[in-house]
């Protein structure tokens, strides 16, 4: 499993650099679920083809109700544990947020981004393991901010001194990530996740392209996500139709 055990590897690299690091305000909670959510996100990352994968699609970070109650990136409840099959204990942070509890699989809250992502791979592909034979999918940050009322607060916001060296961090996992599960494709799921992939893949023979996010922030999205995406992968030719 040379593909499964260095995605682990890099992963355990990665959370102990970017539990290291220091945010301050308007940041007043910063969740790990690569720390208390690890057993879930271990069991996501052993569903993977172990020879690697052709695609590749990256995320953001974590949202409050997906990948940081899971483990799991884009982690809607429903999608984890009943589809991809995950059961493991998930713990809590250390500095939990009184408005953001960690619930794990029996969270109540819905990720609307993470069951659009997820509602479409279970629509076109039924199986995970249909899914997994060719695809995964993985977030650039693993942490998830919060402002003291609980609002989300996203990686691109931060100010460029506690940026930076998240970005050093991030960049060099994402590196170790392609290149252990050697992708053919590597799909931005919105902007911000293409342009972390434009910036760190090298090698001209990964085609990287991008798909609308499901973010219900998104008119667009709101508009029939699931169809705009299917057909943006498949005019970019890593889907038939």
């Amino acid at each position: 499993m040379p593909a499964i055990q260095s995605t682990l590897t890099a992963a355990r690299k990665l959370r102990k650099e970017v539990d290291a690091l220091r945010f301050g305000p308007p940041v007043t909670h910063v969740y790990n679920p690569l720390v208390y959510a690890w057993r879930a996100h271990e069991q996501y990352v052993r569903r993977m083809n172990p020879d690697g994968t052709r695609v590749l699609l990256l995320g953001m970070n974590p949202g409050p109700w997906g990948m940081a109650q899971t483990g799991v990136p884009f982690g809607q409840i429903s999608a984890v544990r009943d589809w991809i099959g995950i059961d493991a204990k998930i713990d809590r942070p250390k500095n939990e947020h009184p408005k953001r509890p960690i619930e794990g699989l029996d969270c109540a809250r819905n990720e609307v981004s993470g069951e659009r992502l997820w509602g479409l791979f279970r629509e076109r592909f039924h199986t995970p393991d249909d899914f997994f034979e060719q695809h995964f999918v993985a977030n650039y940050c693993p942490l998830v901010f919060m402002e003291a009322g609980g609002k989300n607060h996203t990686p691109d916001k931060l100010p460029a001194l506690e940026r930076e060296p998240l970005t050093q961090a991030c960049d060099a996992h994402l590196r170790s990530l392609i290149k252990a599960i050697k992708p053919e494709w590597v799909v931005g799921v919105g902007a911000f996740a293409e342009k972390c992939l434009q910036r760190v893949v090298d090698d001209p023979a990964i085609k990287i392209t991008r798909i609308l996010h499901p973010s219900p922030a998104s008119p667009a999205a709101n508009r029939g996500w699931a169809a705009a995406a299917s057909a943006q992968l498949v005019a970019a030719g890593v889907w038939k139709k």
